[in-house]
């Protein structure tokens, strides 16, 4: 059995999508590490520590088996630093799945012995992610059936709703 698993991504904000998922892999693997991407490519609403800081709230308090970490630079690395083997990354639609492939086979020829598992969310999250909250925050829309209240919060603070 593998002890411990990586949850990379941008949570860009952390949806009930990403929730669903990291509440599974927590029933399958004692140690959950959900690692917050530092990508200097990719613009975000919120700052790196801004999406540490949701993820510790929302996260620590439910789940003892998940810790929040950051990173930047190469996913595998981050992975063999935390004497891991394993990544999980979601599969909304098959859409994703190209793009997940592709990353999946690349980690695995970079690093030989790290593992991909695709999990996928429940029926009522597939369609959902971090860009249309951001979106429908943007204009005042209500996102509360999509993000955790304190992700809410943080919406209207940004968006100053």
């Amino acid at each position: 059995m593998h002890k411990k698993a990586i949850y990379p991504g941008s949570f860009d904000p952390i949806t009930y999508g990403h929730l669903d998922l990291i509440e599974r892999a927590s029933r399958i693997f004692p140690e959950v590490i959900v690692s917050v991407v530092n990508n200097p490519n990719k613009s975000t609403l919120f700052s790196l520590n801004e999406r540490v800081e949701l993820l510790d709230k929302i996260l620590c308090s439910r789940f003892d088996n998940v810790k929040v970490a950051s990173f930047d630079g190469l996913l595998v690395d981050f992975v063999k630093d935390h004497n891991s083997n394993m990544i999980i990354r979601g599969l909304r639609a098959v859409s994703d799945f190209e793009y997940e492939l592709q990353l999946a086979l690349t980690n695995r020829k970079i690093s030989s012995g790290v593992e991909t598992i695709f999990l996928m969310p429940k029926e009522e999250y597939t369609y959902l992610s971090s860009s249309l909250v951001r979106e429908v925050a943007k204009y005042g829309g209500d996102v509360s059936q999509f993000v955790h209240p304190v992700v809410v919060s943080k919406l209207k603070e940004k968006f100053a709703v």
